[in-house]
Parts: structure tokens; sequence; C-alpha cells
């Protein structure tokens, strides 16, 4: 059997692989054999008897925990198995911690350890209480469009009765009267004075990360920059306006509101606001969003996809969010944003772990050079779609000299090209015969 996500192969012991035991143990547990090549065939351990003794207690010792250590025969050749369990507690050795993600070891350090150790201890980062923010940095204006918004579903009971402190305690964003981090990113009137990089940095580029045009920083609390990135983009960005109240509209020459929208609320709700800001960056073909923070562990890029389960870094603001009518459904924010594209004829959104953080990208248009390759296209279809572009039209005489064929050759790229509904045929047949862009 080969090596997996929960087992590893040594051919001899080293005390290194402590940190092996100590990923396992903070992750989902795992088997270690010593003894066996990466192909999991038996090389043999000579000094087995005295590993069964060493390794067992250099656990306890350094890592304080116990773990199962059995020695196995097989045609004279010897190899021990460390069967580390899941714990329930955080583990660490020499004062570091360690932690099995796939089939490697990483080390936790920064924010990636400051949310292990919440978890660990039954809490995540937004449910801890802020000591520094108080009732008076809670703006009013926000939770008021909150109540306005979260009054168009059913989702939220009626709260016009209650006071500010009732209401935050109503939707667990306080505790006893303290406020909760989740309050300061939600409401508060200047949560970065709290907590750095709460913004949101949106740039202009041309067809590279060389070329930037102008740039924009959007500040605020979470409520106020859902709509406040948006009218940006629409001032500043987008070449027209967007109706991001109506979801159902798509822009033709632009990208799909739907998918836009759900972008910046995934980037908002699910980002570590321990790392950096939320960066926009928007290209001639492209926009993408990146934010903060790997995929929730058991997620990956393939299943995000299709329906999945709902895992929340932040899971009090992302409540929130969703009794105030901005999330929908948990575990659908990726699938709206490819349907929304597809709906729209646009090449499937490209979301990518990158960078310590999640990426998602969508673009503007199927006929681009890199897209149209992706289909299938030759050298010579991918050169005539350019040539329409520029020139609305080719005709069988200009495919053939463009690219130097016969007309046999170019009337097959073309009819082609027409099959897959690229290209549409328009005017007279025979030599009055031009080929357009289909949509």
């Amino acid at each position: 059997m080969p090596e997996q996500h929960n087992i590893e192969y040594k051919q001899s012991w080293h005390d290194d692989y402590l940190k092996w035991v100590c990923g396992f143990a903070n992750a989902q547990g795992g088997t270690i054999c010593i003894g066996k090549d990466d192909d999991g065939q038996i090389v043999h351990v000579p000094d087995f008897k005295n590993l069964m003794e060493i390794i067992p207690q250099k656990i306890k010792d350094q890592l304080g925990i116990m773990v199962e250590v059995n020695l196995y025969e097989e045609e004279g050749k010897y190899y021990i198995e460390i069967i580390t369990p899941p714990y329930s507690i955080a583990v660490s050795l020499r004062g570091r911690y360690y932690y099995r993600t796939g089939s490697t070891k990483m080390e936790l350090t920064g924010s990636n350890l400051t949310e292990f150790l919440l978890k660990k201890s039954g809490k995540t980062w937004d449910d801890v209480l802020e000591p520094a923010a108080t009732l008076s940095d809670i703006d009013q204006d926000s939770v008021n469009k909150f109540i306005k918004d979260a009054a168009k579903t059913d989702r939220l009971p009626d709260v016009s009765d209650l006071n500010l402190t009732d209401i935050l305690e109503k939707l667990r964003l306080s505790d006893n009267g303290d406020l909760k981090r989740a309050a300061v990113i939600l409401f508060a009137k200047d949560p970065g004075r709290f907590y750095p990089n709460i913004l949101v940095k949106l740039g202009r580029f041309g067809q590279d990360d060389a070329d930037l045009k102008f740039q924009e920083i959007v500040e605020g609390n979470l409520i106020k920059l859902l709509s406040e990135v948006t009218a940006v983009l629409n001032r500043k960005f987008f070449t027209k306006p967007i109706d991001f109240e109506g979801l159902q509209r798509v822009e033709k020459d632009e990208y799909p509101v739907a998918a836009i929208r759900e972008m910046l609320l995934n980037a908002l709700v699910h980002r570590s606001y321990m790392g950096s800001m939320v960066q926009i960056r928007m290209y001639d073909d492209k926009l993408s969003i990146w934010n903060e923070g790997g995929l929730p562990e058991g997620l990956s890029l393939e299943s995000l996809k299709r329906q999945h389960p709902s895992r929340p870094r932040n899971p009090i603001i992302a409540d929130v969010c969703f009794k105030g009518g901005y999330i929908d459904s948990w575990g659908r924010g990726t699938i709206k944003i490819i349907e929304s594209c597809r709906n729209a004829n646009l090449p499937e959104p490209e979301m990518q772990e990158r960078d310590g953080g999640f990426q998602i990208t969508i673009f503007k248009d199927f006929l681009t050079e890199e897209h149209l390759k992706k289909r299938g296209l030759n050298e010579r279809q991918v050169k005539a779609i350019s040539f329409i572009k520029a020139n609305i039209s080719v005709t069988n005489a200009q495919y053939q000299e463009l690219n130097n064929i016969g007309k046999t050759t170019a009337t097959a790229d073309l009819q082609q090209l027409v099959e897959q509904n690229i290209l549409k045929q328009t005017g007279s047949k025979g030599r009055g015969s031009k080929y357009e862009l289909a949509s």
C-alpha cells in the first residue's frame, strides 16, 4: 500500500519523526511504519528491540501522549508500526505545533496556529471577546441597515422592540454585555482600530500585474464594505454600472452580478481576519478576488464545484450574514458563481489556493487565446478569431490567406467553428459567405 494522508513510511527511526507523530495527533490521527520504503516494501529494522522501548518513551516524555507501538515480522524482516490517535487537545513538541494536512507535515505558526489553538479549545476567532470594544464603538446605522435587510427574509425574529444591547445579545455578538470580535467586524464604527487590514484593496491592471493603472482602498465594517465596495466598482472600475440589488440581471459586456456579489461575500465572511486585506484585481479580461486563509479541512477545490457541507471559518459572522439575507444558503456560494458565469456564456471560474489564501477569478471573454486553446482550437482558428474581433468577419478566402493554407483545410476549420457555436455563417453561400462571431 503506498503512502496516504494518514500513513507514512520510514526506513529507519530518527527523533525528527516525532514531528510526524505530533502532526497526526493534532489532525485526524495516523500511522508511521518504521522499516518500510516509500512503496511500502519491508526493508527490516535491525535495532527493533531497542526501538520498541525508546520510541514509546520518547513520545510520552516529549509529546505527553500515548500511542500504540507494534512490532511485526514477515519472512525474517521486522518493522514497527506507530499508531497515533487524534487528540482533542493541542499537542506540541518542544513548544512547536505540527499538523498533518494531506500527505505533508506542516508547522503551525502565526494566524494558522491561532486558529488551531482556538479550535482545539472549542472556540473560533470571531467568538472571542474583544475587551477593548464597548457599545459606543458600534455603528447604529450599520445595525439598522442589517435589521432592514433581515426584515426582507424570515430568518431573524422581529427585533424592533429591542435595544442595541439586546439585539447584539440575540445575535450572539456579545456575552453579558461584553462584545465579541464578530460584533466589531460586522458593526464597528472603526474596526481597523482593533484589527489591522480590515479593508478591501482594489486595483485596475492592464494585461498583467506590472501594469497597474490605479487603485482604491475601502475601509469599514462588513455591512458597509458590502455596499461601498460595489459602489467603488461601479464608479471607477466597470465600464457599465451594475445593479447589485437586482441579482438576476447580467450585464452583457461585463460580469454576472450574482458572481461578483457572491465572490465579495465569500471573501469577507470566510477570510482569516488575522491576515492580509481582501484584494480585488481587475484586468482587461478578468477579475479576481483574494482573501487570507485557505480552504477549511475536508474541503477541496473540486468539492467547491458541487454541493458541499458548510464549514465557515467565522461561524458567528456567517450566521449573522445568513440572517441578514446576504448569504442564501451555505455550501452553494461557489456553485452560484459557476452557474451565473455559465448562464452568461462565460468560461468556468478559476479557483485556487494561493499565497496562504483563496482566490477566485472570473473571465470576461470566452474568446481569449487561453480559453480557445483549452477548447481544442488550433493555431489557425485562434488567429482567425482575433482577426474577426478586429474586422467583424472573415471569408474563406481571407482565412486561407491569413493562415497560408488551401481551401479544403480552411473550409474544415471554419465548419468546426460553426459546429462549436463560436462562429455563424452569414451572407449568401459561396464566395459571398462570411463568418462572424456567434454571439
